[in-house]
């Protein structure tokens, strides 16, 4: 029985800019590739994904991640089985820098603010 797919949308800032798509095209191709393929899994799978390809930051947000390579990929839902990419990094090691973090968080309400309007 095949589920009908997530619906994924990219975060638009009130600048105008794509966060999600400036960080892709900043990767290496095998980065690209590890995080296209994360983002086909969540239009897949949707809310049911987890660990170790996805895992939750509170608040509503998310974040993809490709251990291996690093690769991070916030992400929020919106009602009717929507997901917003809201941005990404590559993680080296430790904790996400307090910086991108709070960046992620500030897209993700703004994002979860204009769903609930549209």
């Amino acid at each position: 029985m095949s589920r009908e797919a997530w619906e994924i949308s990219d975060f638009q800032t009130s600048s105008g800019s794509y966060p999600v798509r400036r960080f892709l095209t900043g990767l290496t191709m095998e980065q690209k590739t590890n995080a296209l393929a994360l983002i086909q899994l969540l239009r897949e799978r949707g809310n049911s994904l987890r660990k170790p390809h996805s895992g939750t930051l509170g608040g509503g947000l998310f974040e993809l991640r490709d251990v291996g390579s690093g690769v991070r990929v916030f992400y929020t839902f919106l009602p009717g089985r929507r997901a917003v990419l809201l941005g990404g990094m590559v993680k080296k090691r430790g904790r996400i820098p307090p910086a991108a973090l709070e960046e992620a968080r500030r897209h993700c309400g703004a994002a979860r603010a204009s769903g609930r309007r549209g």
